[in-house]
């Protein structure tokens, strides 16, 4: 899981110093897929019981906000 939270971050460091909007783009959407291995990982935790529900939330709450962020800022590079 600290992992795919990195590799978010990361992506968007990455594709924004290349320089040009298509490569940015494609680094914004290999982030997107590490939010949404995040997220089934957030999953599989609660459903193995070991997370509860509240913080559950909390976290997919922040996480769909930084998914939302990221799909914006695609749809303004294109």
């Amino acid at each position: 899981m600290k992992s795919a939270a990195v590799s978010i971050a990361s992506n968007i460091a990455e594709g924004a110093a290349r320089g040009t909007n298509r490569e940015f783009v494609r680094f914004l959407n290999i982030a997107a897929g590490s939010a949404s291995e995040l997220d089934t990982q957030l999953e599989i935790v609660f459903r193995i019981g070991f997370g509860d529900n509240g913080t559950m939330e909390s976290v997919r709450g922040k996480l769909d906000r930084v998914v939302r962020m990221i799909q914006g800022l695609i749809r303004s590079l294109r």
